[in-house]
């Protein structure tokens, strides 16, 4: 395993454990959600380099569309629950309370 798999391996792994571990506020998953969608994105833009394929080329561009929605609609539910419940705590954020 070379250098730069480990480092995008480590960096997914540890952005899973800190929105698994770390979960008091949304901003924080948000921001681990993040972390985790651009070590995707920047191992799937480099292993069509590494491979010699153009055929995957487009895979990192539709990666990038589906994150950039992911993080619209992350922080439409953080203003949301910030003007309703007046915080961004997880625990104020229960589905059986609606």
């Amino acid at each position: 395993m070379s250098l730069t798999h480990l480092s995008f391996y480590s960096t997914f792994v540890l952005s899973s454990l800190g929105l698994a571990f770390h979960r008091t506020h949304l901003i924080s998953a948000l921001l681990c959600l993040e972390s985790m969608m651009l070590s995707m994105y920047i191992a799937l833009s480099l292993w069509p380099v590494e491979n010699q394929a153009t055929s995957f080329s487009l895979l990192p561009v539709l990666m990038l569309a589906f994150s950039a929605c992911e993080a619209g609609t992350g922080l439409a539910m953080l203003v949301a629950s910030t003007r309703t419940h007046g915080s961004d705590h997880l625990h104020n954020l229960n589905l059986l309370q609606c």
